[in-house]
C-alpha cells in the first residue's frame, strides 16, 4: 500500500525507514516540483536541512529530482535553521524552499516543510495541490522523475552571512553587550549551532555553549529546548554565572529561555513580554496576533496598550500571513513559534532568544520581576497544555462532544464559546479551557488557562472530566 503524503501545520512527517523512504522523498519532491512548474518561473527552489540521520542524502536526492524536472535546485551544503532558509528564499528570489526537517520531534522522524516564495510555510491551498499532483501522479503510475542529473546542474548558497546580518539590524547587539551579562546557548545539537553564538561573541557578549555539537540523535531525545531538558544549560549558568539561558531546539525555529535563577519562562510568557517591551522600545502598535491555544495576557495587553489583536487558528503560517501584510509588530505560538515585524512570516527561535537578552539587557530586571510587573498592570494568567489518549471509541464520542457549544465546565458558566481552532470555553473570570484533536495521533490536547494559581488545579481537573466523562 502506498504511503499517502499528509502536508500538516509544519509540512509531512514520518520514521525514517518507515514511512521517510527515499521512494517517498522522490513521490514527494515530484509533487512539489509539478506544483512549482505551473507558477510563473525562474523556476529555483532552496534545499536544505537540519542536521538530522542522513540529512545530506535526502537533500542530494530532492536536487537530483528537481533538476531532472527542469527546476533548478539551490542546495545549501551545511544544515541550516529554518528562519535562515525563509530568509534566504525571499533574498535570492526563488520559487520557494523544501526543508528537510523534523523540528523538535524524537531523532527518529524527518521531514519536508515546503515554503513558498514570500519564505511562509505553505498555506493549506499549495499543500492541497501539491498532495493532489502526488496522488495523481500515483494514480497514473508515472514513473518516478529519474536521479541522473548531474551536480553541475545545482546551485549552491550559504545562506549564514545574510541572515546573521539581518538578525544585527533587528536586535540591539550593542545594549547587550554594554550590559555585561553572560549568556549561555543550548543548541540541541541542532542547526541553530554557530548562529546565536558568533552573532553574540562578535558583538563583544559573554556565551558559554552546551550542546554545541552535531549528535543525529540529540543526546537521546526529542531536540525539544522544554523545561526538563534544560539541566545542562542550568549547569552552565551555575559555573558561568550566566543570567540568562537561551535555547532553540533542531531546526531554530522554536525557543527556549531560562531566567537568571534557573527557572524555566514558558514561550507564553515570552510572548507576552516581548510584545509589551516592543511597543515600549520601538513604538510598534500596527497589531499583534497569537494563535486561539496562546495566553490571553496577550490579549489583556493588546487592550492596554490599544493595540489591534488578531487571534489565529494554531500553524504559524497564518501569522505569517499577518507579518506578510504588515498587520502586526509580532506575532506568537504558545508552543515556542514567534517572530516580528520586518522579519521572515516564519518562526523564528534565533530572534527570539537574542530579543529575550535585548529586554533583559535594556531594562536590567530579570524575567520573573518583569513578568511580575505584567500581572500588576494587566491581571495574572496561568496556562498549562495538557495531553490525553484517547481510544478509538472515546475519540469519536469526544468528536461528536465537541459539536456542541456547551453552556457549563463542571459547573462552572461557559460565558463565549470560541471556533476558530478546536473548541474554545471561555469562563466568567476570564479563564478558559481549549481543546483540539490532534490530526495524527488518538489524542486530545487540552489547552487551560487560569486567573490565580490557587484556580489552576480546579480548571485542569474539569478540563479532563470534559474529556475522559464522570
Amino acid at each position: 500500500m502506498t504511503t499517502a503524503i499528509k502536508f500538516g501545520t509544519s509540512g509531512w512527517r514520518a520514521i525514517v525507514a518507515d514511512e521517510f523512504t527515499v521512494f517517498n522523498i522522490r513521490r514527494a519532491v515530484d509533487g512539489i516540483a509539478d506544483y512549482v512548474s505551473s507558477q510563473p518561473g525562474p523556476h529555483r527552489v532552496l534545499v536544505g536541512r537540519d542536521p538530522r540521520f542522513l540529512g545530506e542524502t535526502f537533500v542530494d536526492t530532492a536536487a537530483r529530482v528537481l533538476a531532472s524536472r527542469g527546476v533548478t535546485p539551490i542546495v545549501i551544503s551545511e544544515a541550516a535553521p529554518t528562519p535562515a532558509i525563509a530568509h534566504a528564499v525571499r533574498t535570492l528570489k526563488t520559487s520557494g524552499a523544501i526543508n528537510f526537517t523534523a523540528s523538535h520531534n524524537p531523532p527518529e522522524y524527518n521531514g519536508i516543510k515546503f515554503s513558498t516564495p514570500d519564505g511562509a510555510p505553505a498555506l493549506p491551498e499549495v499543500t492541497k495541490q501539491i498532495e493532489a499532483a502526488i496522488l495523481d501522479n500515483d494514480a497514473a503510475e508515472a514513473n518516478l522523475s529519474p536521479l541522473q542529473a548531474p551536480k553541475a546542474a545545482f546551485e549552491t548558497a550559504d545562506v549564514k552571512p545574510a541572515f546573521l546580518k539581518r538578525l544585527a539590524e533587528l536586535v540591539d547587539l550593542k545594549a547587550i553587550a554594554n550590559s555585561k551579562i553572560k549568556v549561555v546557548y543550548d543548541a540541541f545539537w541542532g542547526a541553530g549551532r554557530g548562529y546565536t553564538s558568533d552573532l553574540l561573541r562578535e558583538a563583544g557578549v559573554p556565551v558559554a555553549c552546551v550542546h554545541d555539537y552535531r549528535d543525529v540523535l540529540f543526546g537521546g531525545h526529542a531536540p525539544e529546548p522544554d523545561d526538563h531538558l534544560l539541566g545542562d544549560a542550568r549547569s552552565k549558568m551555575k559555573e558561568t554565572g550566566a543570567s540568562l539561558t537561551i535555547a532553540t531546539d533542531g531546526d531554530a525555529d522554536r525557543f527556549g529561555v531560562v531566567d537568571g535563577d534557573g527557572t524555566f519562562i514558558q514561550p507564553n510568557y515570552i510572548i507576552a513580554l516581548l510584545f509589551d517591551y516592543l511597543v515600549e522600545t520601538r513604538g510598534w502598535r500596527n497589531g499583534v496576533a497569537k494563535s486561539v491555544a496562546t495566553t490571553n495576557l496577550v490579549n489583556a495587553l493588546a487592550e492596554h496598550h490599544k493595540v489591534q489583536l488578531y487571534e489565529t487558528p494554531v500553524g504559524f503560517k497564518y501569522i505569517g500571513e499577518l507579518i506578510n501584510q504588515d498587520k502586526i509588530a509580532i506575532g506568537g505560538e504558545e508552543s515556542a513559534g514567534l517572530t516580528i515585524r520586518g522579519h521572515v512570516p516564519e518562526k523564528d527561535g534565533i530572534l527570539a532568544g537574542l530579543l529575550v537578552a535585548e529586554m533583559v539587557a535594556v531594562r536590567r530586571t530579570s524575567l520573573g520581576a518583569q513578568l511580575q510587573q505584567l500581572f500588576a498592570k494587566v491581571g495574572s494568567y496561568y496556562p498549562v497544555r495538557e495531553n490525553f489518549r484517547l481510544t478509538p471509541e472515546r475519540k469519536a464520542a469526544f468528536t461528536e462532544k465537541l459539536k456542541a457549544d456547551p453552556k457549563e465546565l463542571s459547573g462552572r458558566k461557559v460565558t463565549q464559546v470560541v471556533r476558530t481552532d478546536g473548541l474554545k470555553l471561555v469562563l466568567d473570570d476570564g479563564s478558559w479551557v481549549c481543546y483540539r484533536l490532534s490530526g495524527t495521533e488518538p489524542v486530545v490536547r487540552a489547552y487551560t488557562e487560569a486567573r490565580s494559581e490557587k484556580d489552576m488545579q480546579a480548571l485542569r481537573t474539569a478540563a479532563e472530566k470534559f474529556v475522559v466523562g464522570d
